[in-house]
């Protein structure tokens, strides 16, 4: 996930260039596509990030479902088809630069139409993913505490993140849907509403994962293929030699889950009880 973001971040590097050098080269239409396409795609991956974690918190929570064969497949396909989309989309507006047919121009602008409505689903649809978690019972599954951070925060964390690209994908299919004549602009096309609800809605988003640490929180072990795989333990041989040393970090400073919820770990059960067991042999050995 770390590196599909860093992705995002290169490719809203790109598209800004992009832009900078088509306002200074306003005949080169090559620079104004390129442009163009940068800020639409780029989006793209942050939709494909959140909805990564909401499987991994569907199958923590409901392991019936989420580790279901048709769930995992309908997963697979709906990613597959937003990239089926994007190239479409590309191919829309790339034709659309060079065709002066009114029908071929048509077609791009529906195909264009349907495919930011698409990305809006797609932004909004953890939020409904999140709901039917929260409606559906899980058969007494226990759930699985995966990453590092409460649950609940999680969930937080995926609801304000699916919320701020909804509101962004959604503008952008909004202003698809009410053109206006270039001499006669709406509030909308301004350059403050496109800065705000694209740039400056995806940095607060990026932000928040940085700050948070979204990949300490959702991290799950490798190969992880069923129900129980994502409570085993994540290897990490830094982490295991600061454990293990006496005084270490982990022995001397709580996680969230212990202070917020106060959950112990079964490390320390062992240890206290295994104090507990000496003190009463030593106080008999005194008796």
């Amino acid at each position: 996930m770390s590196g599909m973001i860093f992705g995002f971040c290169m490719a809203r590097i790109v598209a800004c260039i992009m832009r900078i050098v088509s306002a200074t080269r306003p005949q080169n239409i090559s620079i104004a596509i390129a442009a163009q396409i940068f800020v639409a795609a780029g989006v793209i991956i942050l939709f494909i990030v959140n909805m990564i974690f909401v499987q991994r918190v569907i199958r923590a929570s409901h392991p019936h479902i989420g580790w279901a064969k048709t769930f995992s497949l309908a997963f697979k396909l709906f990613i597959a088809s937003i990239i089926i989309i994007l190239i479409a989309l590309i191919t829309c507006t790339i034709q659309s630069f060079f065709t002066l047919n009114k029908n071929t121009r048509r077609i791009d602008r529906d195909i264009q139409w349907f495919g930011s409505t698409y990305f809006a689903v797609t932004a909004f649809l953890p939020l409904v993913l999140l709901a039917l978690r929260a409606m559906l019972p899980n058969r007494g599954a226990r759930t699985e505490k995966f990453g590092t951070g409460r649950f609940r925060t999680k969930i937080i964390i995926l609801v304000i993140s699916a919320s701020l690209l909804t509101l962004g994908a959604a503008f952008r299919a909004g202003v698809g849907y009410m053109p206006r004549p270039r001499d006669n602009p709406a509030w909308y096309h301004s350059k403050a509403c496109f800065y705000l609800f694209n740039f400056t809605i995806e940095w607060v988003v990026v932000a928040l994962y940085a700050i948070i640490r979204v990949d300490k929180r959702f991290i799950v072990p490798n190969k992880s293929k069923g129900p129980g795989d994502y409570s085993r333990k994540v290897e990490n041989e830094s982490d295991e030699k600061t454990n293990d040393q006496p005084g270490g970090i982990l022995n001397r400073v709580l996680s969230e889950e212990e202070v917020f919820d106060g959950e112990v770990p079964e490390e320390d059960k062992r240890s206290h009880s295994d104090t507990d067991v000496e003190a009463q042999h030593e106080s008999a050995t005194r008796i």
